[in-house]
Parts: C-alpha cells; sequence; structure tokens
C-alpha cells in the first residue's frame, strides 16, 4: 500500500448516522463563547462522522445561485470549446466525461471510469509570479473559456468568499484539537485551493461499479460544498453504512479529506463517499478543496500523538501529495505538455 493513503477506519456500529449541523451565526459576529462551543461540536463531527453541515455562514445565496449557473454555462459549451482547456498538469482545466477513475481507495476495487467532467481553477496567480516562472507545480495560471462573459469574474469572487470562510473555521479547527485558536493561521495564511466544477449526467445506478464519482476520500485538509438541489452524493459513516447526504437550503456541507486525517494521526475522520446521478436530469456540484500554504510541511500536530500513539505518517507537503493523487487518478485526462 502507498504509504500517502491512509486505511479505511474500521466500522464502528455505535457511529451516529446524522450529519451534524453548526450554526456560524455566533462566530461571525464574534461572541465570546462562540469558538470554544463550536470547536467542541466540530471535535464530535470529525472523531464520529467526517462530515458536517454549516448554516448563516455569511456567503450570500445569489452569489452561490450565480456559481452554480457558471458552472452549467460552460459545460453547455461546445466539446471542442472544452477541450481548447483541456487539463494540464497542475490540476487547471477541463476534464473530459470518463477520463478519470479513482485508485487511490481501498474501499471500492475496479472502478469504471467516473461518469463526470469538470473544469478546474486555482487562486489566479499573474504570468510573472515567481512560482509560476519557476514551473512549479499546481501553481499555473488559470485558463478561461473565451466566450462566457462574467464567467472569470464570478469564480473568482466565489473563490475569494469560500476562501474567507475557510480561514473563518481554522480557529474551530485548532480548539477542537486542543490547540490555541490561532495555532492554523501561519499554515493558511496563503492556502492553496480548487474550485471544481462539475457536471454530471444521468447514467445508469444499476451498471456494476459504475458512479458518478467512485468511493473515495477527498485529499483536502477541508472540502465546502455548497448544497445541490439534484441528490446523488452519499457517505459512508463509521458504522459501514451508506447515507443519502440530506439537501438543506442554505447550507455548505463540509469534510476533511486525507491530508487532515493525516496531519491529525487519524484522529480525525476522511470519510468516504461517492455520487450515484440517478435523478434523471443533469447533476452540478461546486466543491471547494482548501489546504494549507504550499511550502508548508504537515507534522504530525502534537496533540495527536503520545508515547502510545507515535506519529503514522512521514511530514508532507502539498504539493508531495498532490502529484502523487494526480498521476494516479488523473493520468488519461492530462494533456501532454
Amino acid at each position: 500500500m502507498n504509504v500517502y493513503a491512509p486505511s479505511i477506519a474500521a466500522i464502528r456500529p455505535d457511529a451516529p448516522e446524522t450529519i451534524p449541523v453548526l450554526d456560524l451565526a455566533p462566530l461571525l459576529a464574534n461572541e465570546p463563547d462562540a469558538v470554544p462551543a463550536l470547536g467542541a461540536a466540530l471535535r464530535d463531527a470529525f472523531e464520529n462522522v467526517g462530515f458536517y453541515f454549516v448554516v448563516n455562514h455569511g456567503v450570500p445565496q445569489a452569489l452561490i445561485d450565480a456559481a452554480f449557473a457558471a458552472a452549467k454555462a460552460f459545460h453547455d459549451q461546445p466539446l471542442e470549446a472544452k477541450l481548447a482547456l483541456r487539463l494540464d498538469r497542475h490540476n487547471i482545466g477541463y476534464m473530459p466525461l470518463k477520463s478519470s477513475t479513482t485508485r487511490h481507495s481501498q474501499l471500492n476495487a475496479n472502478n469504471r471510469p467516473n461518469a463526470v467532467e469538470a473544469f478546474f481553477t486555482k487562486r489566479d496567480l499573474p504570468p510573472d509570479h515567481p512560482d509560476i516562472v519557476a514551473g512549479l507545480p499546481f501553481r499555473g495560471t488559470n485558463r478561461w473559456p473565451r466566450d462566457l462573459p462574467g464567467f472569470k469574474e464570478t469564480v473568482l469572487e466565489y473563490q475569494a468568499a469560500m476562501e474567507s470562510l475557510g480561514k473563518a473555521l481554522l480557529p474551530l479547527y485548532a480548539t477542537a484539537l486542543e490547540l490555541p485558536p490561532a495555532f492554523f493561521d501561519a499554515a493558511f495564511q496563503d492556502p492553496s485551493y480548487t474550485l471544481r466544477m462539475a457536471h454530471y449526467p444521468p447514467h445508469d445506478p444499476d451498471q456494476d461499479n459504475e458512479f458518478g464519482i467512485a468511493p473515495h476520500s477527498d485529499t483536502s485538509f477541508m472540502t465546502l460544498l455548497a448544497q445541490n438541489e439534484v441528490p446523488g452524493l452519499s457517505i459512508r459513516l463509521p458504522n459501514g453504512r451508506w447515507l443519502d447526504a440530506p439537501a438543506m437550503p442554505g447550507s455548505i456541507l463540509v469534510n476533511g479529506g486525507d491530508l487532515l486525517r493525516r496531519w491529525t494521526n487519524d484522529r480525525f475522520l476522511a470519510t468516504p463517499h461517492r455520487v450515484i446521478n440517478a435523478s434523471g436530469g443533469e447533476r452540478y456540484a461546486i466543491p471547494f478543496f482548501m489546504d494549507c500554504g504550499y511550502e508548508h510541511e504537515m507534522a504530525c500536530l502534537p496533540t495527536c500523538t503520545d508515547a502510545a500513539n507515535p506519529p503514522k505518517y512521514e511530514p508532507i507537503t502539498y504539493p508531495a501529495y498532490m502529484t502523487w493523487f494526480r498521476d494516479l487518478n488523473y493520468a488519461k485526462a492530462i494533456k501532454p505538455d
């Protein structure tokens, strides 16, 4: 087994079967007890479920609606226009339908190519940025569709809103881990992030090992997923059962991925999930994956290890982990240099 991939958590028959809901109104109002109370709720969510909803999160619904509309507009373009922006080695650009296969998951073997197409963007760096000039992986320039007025502006506004929300949640993560509230501030001063504007055409749910996205855990420290009116997302609870994620209007679903779990020495869950679009209609999703700064080394957190529980993983950086993940899952989707 590759050392980058954490093992699937053992089945716990007594695990809860609901996704917790965190109301962020007290946090955004700077109420004095908000961080301790919400931090305790987040700890419970990540030690028992691996997902939680946030409500009263401060992201305007009009902006969320505009981002979904932008995703639909992109995928409504002719295939030729989308292929002109073919996915590159930085994981930026268009990934065609059924060109990715989930191989990093230990939960489901022999997966067929995923029935999804997606457009990826990252922080919008200028061409003369030192990282661009140096050719650092995952630090490329975004490439934008030519004939979609307002698309770039909507995407950048949505990314900024998600980054702001993600940073606002960091004190809760630190408190949940018995660390000072500002513990993660330096690591996330200039966070790495990716927006994935995905389109799931309807597909046959009875086809063996064919999914919109096969069962997997995310790579990220934090994934922020605005709610979708079309169902399809299911999560695998620690008790081994699959739970269809309920639609909560106005909420954002948050989960952690393998980098959060590594960093916490498997204390926090990276709960597997899948997408099956059996709705008969088109489904769109706009997950925002946020991670620490590019050069920050994620070593086992001090409150997640002791003499009886030594660190399970070597320290790692975001580009090192993402290189492994990209090469394993997206090799056929990437346009050669």
